[in-house]
């Protein structure tokens, strides 16, 4: 990820109010781009990183619903971006099984929307769409997923991103490049994004700390599934770098990408508890929930070999030390210490490990 790439660059961002919207904003903010965000406005019943922050300073918000066409369109008229980011997203899978309509309505149609848009904006170069690792087929194997693999999903939500990845590969064959113009068209699929500022439901670093916080036993419903965990700036490292990419090189890049970390941190959410309680101190300990769960995948796991061979990416954080910032933003954010700084300080912290050549390990 290259920062002078982005100065003066018109971004358009949609999800910029979540989790992870908040931290590519924030990022994108320090590296001098014009950001247009467009997203629902944050839950008013939780705590908000956006808010927290102050994300929308330095950049333009408008709230809406990408489920609302006629809206996301006239914006993205307006605003004639160069570079759009399509986040926005039903993101949890124990969500989808109480709401399932709402899961496909915003996850399919809202990519339907998004791509829509794009196609009538011409200033736009390159657009991505942002699935997930669960968009595959998973067959529960002890590999990593490839790029090439079969979309699926047994879930709602995980279904409505292999759907969102089947329907960018359908716009793109049919509208984008065929002549070789228009804009670039890609997708990428990161792993379980853990960091600083999350307070999602039913999520497991939040649900961590929150009993931490309140001094309870963290109650774990699968300690032995294995997951893709990588610090949030990860990938986000691997979009921009992907846009920049998409951006010089055209067509060769429409493709689905993952970004993931090394097969050496994906791990049991029982080794994820017992770092943080060790790293949090206090007594704090951990229980298995008992209760009766609907079906999660047991094994998932990424193949990253794409993006490092052909983008120069790679993850440099392991996950040892993506644990330790994890714990430091939220210790430090209850001790006082303001939202908007750690969060910056993190990103610069990064982004200096990214300009040197080897992972933090």
């Amino acid at each position: 990820m290259n920062p002078t790439f982005w100065r003066g660059k018109r971004v358009l961002i949609t999800g910029h109010t979540g989790f992870k919207g908040s931290w590519l904003a924030l990022w994108l903010q320090q590296c001098g781009a014009e950001i247009l965000g467009y997203a629902l406005p944050p839950p008013s019943d939780a705590p908000s990183l956006y808010r927290l922050a102050r994300v929308e300073q330095g950049l333009e918000s408008v709230f809406g619903d990408v489920r609302d066409a006629s809206k996301f369109y006239a914006v993205m008229n307006e605003v004639e971006p160069e570079i759009t980011l399509h986040l926005a997203a039903q993101a949890l899978v124990r969500e989808s099984y109480v709401d399932p309509v709402e899961t496909y309505s915003v996850n399919v149609m809202g990519t339907v929307h998004f791509l829509e848009a794009v196609r009538r904006t011409p200033s736009v170069k390159v657009a991505l769409v942002i699935t997930s690792d669960k968009c595959y087929e998973n067959r529960e194997w002890a590999w990593g997923y490839r790029e090439n693999e079969p979309m699926g999903g047994y879930d709602p939500y995980s279904s409505s991103k292999g759907c969102a990845e089947l329907i960018t590969a359908a716009y793109r064959a049919s509208f984008f490049g065929a002549d070789g113009e228009g804009p670039t068209v890609a997708t990428a699929r990161a792993g379980n994004v853990i960091g600083g500022g999350d307070w999602a439901k039913d999520r497991l670093i939040p649900d961590i700390v929150r009993a931490l916080q309140q001094n309870h036993p963290i109650s774990i419903r699968s300690p032995h599934a294995i997951r893709p965990w990588q610090h949030v700036l990860e990938p986000l490292n691997g979009y921009l770098t992907l846009a920049e990419h998409c951006w010089e090189h055209g067509a060769a890049s429409a493709e689905g990408w993952n970004f993931g970390p090394n097969d050496s941190d994906a791990r049991p959410v029982e080794w994820i508890v017992e770092r943080m309680t060790q790293l949090w101190g206090d007594g704090a300990r951990w229980e298995r929930d008992s209760n009766p769960q609907p079906h999660e995948a047991h094994y998932l796991k990424l193949d990253v070999s794409k993006a490092k061979m052909r983008l120069g990416w790679q993850p440099r954080l392991d996950l040892a030390t993506t644990l330790d910032w994890v714990v430091e933003w939220y210790r430090e954010h209850a001790a006082g210490k303001n939202a908007r700084t750690l969060t910056l300080d993190q990103i610069a912290r990064y982004q200096q490990i990214i300009s040197t050549e080897e992972p933090l390990s």
